[in-house]
């Protein structure tokens, strides 16, 4: 098994675990960059490297699209394409087609949609996309999975979380590689006996890990958290487990508080390139006038190299004058704040001190 998962420690239902790849062994649970197109957005693998990113996200989608894999497996895979020397995980393209609506067409085989860039006719199915992530070679390729929307009805959703377990298998039948492990990924809405149905589906195949697909869909936060209550459960102790999708510091507590040990969003580096700054009492928005003359650093305190240099003033300047440079230091801040997050986090659960740090970050933060 190429991917493998140790469980450290246990607390008030929080994991502290080592995941093993083919490019080192990484400290869960932990928050993954995304590199939707083989980088992180303004910020160059070296910083990732400093500011503590274990591993990153890359995606099949639009990797397939542009350059496509036949040039990056030619560049040597996409850890040398991109100079990244730690794992990735690909996402397997399924979110990004179905979040094409009426772009694309779904059948057993698979999905036939117009790409975005071209509108040119494209296909995907679990084959294609098991394929192009061999060829990417990734440390993670994740099965092809139907994402539905937020509201599906029960019978819809029913139908399609069975085509994704049958996709799942046809993934695990397809997929030939030693280099790089497979995770499974669990749909099934918001219904939790097919959630359950979709865990049992999954673990009957025995994956190397297992997504969490589907949630931070348009849901409330409690829906969220109360069908992951009715998920991880279902889920093996000694494989990883990936909430997709999930990136503000109160739902990766509460996905951690729920047995999650991955966590992936583009949201910290998105609502960096709208100004808005991520601190530890809730979110800040550095572009706004009271901000003008305010020469404290983003968040006191922090040791990151935006709030080391430069001051909340300076930032809004940047913004104001529509300089590039403002996307990176709040690119640069929120990545440093969400690994860091997720390193205290980790140690709390391995001191049996996780409960007291939920709590006293629910004292502190306030969701914008």
């Amino acid at each position: 098994m190429v991917i493998t998962y140790e469980l450290q420690a246990e607390c008030d239902g929080a994991r502290a675990g080592l995941l093993r790849t083919p490019h080192g062994t990484f400290k869960t649970p932990m928050f993954m960059p995304v590199g939707t197109q083989a980088t992180v957005k303004t910020l160059t693998p070296e910083e990732l490297y400093d500011m503590g990113a274990q591993v990153i996200l890359s995606n099949t989608y639009h990797l397939f699209l542009r350059p496509g894999e036949d040039l990056v497996k030619e560049a040597g895979g996409l850890h040398r394409f991109m100079n990244w020397k730690q794992a990735i995980l690909t996402d397997s393209g399924g979110f990004q087609v179905f979040s094409l609506g009426q772009m694309r067409k779904i059948k057993e085989e698979g999905v036939t949609f117009r790409s975005h860039l071209d509108g040119s006719k494209k296909f995907l199915s679990p084959e294609v996309s098991m394929d192009i992530q061999m060829a990417l070679n990734s440390d993670i390729a994740m099965a092809f999975d139907e994402c539905i929307p937020y509201p599906s009805d029960y019978e819809y959703t029913l139908l399609s979380t069975e085509r994704t377990s049958r996709w799942a298998r046809r993934c695990l039948d397809h997929h030939h590689t030693d280099t790089q492990g497979l995770f499974g990924i669990v749909q099934g809405g918001m219904y939790k006996d097919l959630r359950k149905k979709s865990c049992e589906d999954l673990v009957d195949m025995d994956f190397d890990g297992y997504g969490i697909g589907g949630l931070s869909v348009g849901e409330s936060k409690d829906i969220m958290y109360d069908v992951l209550d009715n998920t991880t459960q279902y889920l093996p102790e000694n494989k990883a487990r990936y909430l997709m999708g999930v990136g503000t510091p109160d739902c990766l507590v509460e996905g951690v508080a729920r047995g999650v040990d991955m966590f992936d969003c583009v949201f910290p580096t998105r609502v960096a390139r709208n100004g808005m700054a991520m601190t530890h009492t809730g979110r800040l928005t550095v572009k706004n006038a009271t901000y003008a003359r305010d020469f404290r650093p983003i968040e006191e305190g922090c040791q990151c190299y935006t709030c080391r240099n430069y001051t909340r003033a300076y930032i809004r300047h940047l913004f104001k004058a529509e300089e590039l440079l403002a996307y990176r230091l709040v690119s640069i801040h929120n990545l440093y704040f969400l690994l860091s997050f997720m390193r205290d986090m980790r140690q709390s659960i391995l001191n049996g001190t996780f409960r007291e740090f939920r709590q006293d970050f629910w004292k502190r933060y306030q969701d914008a």
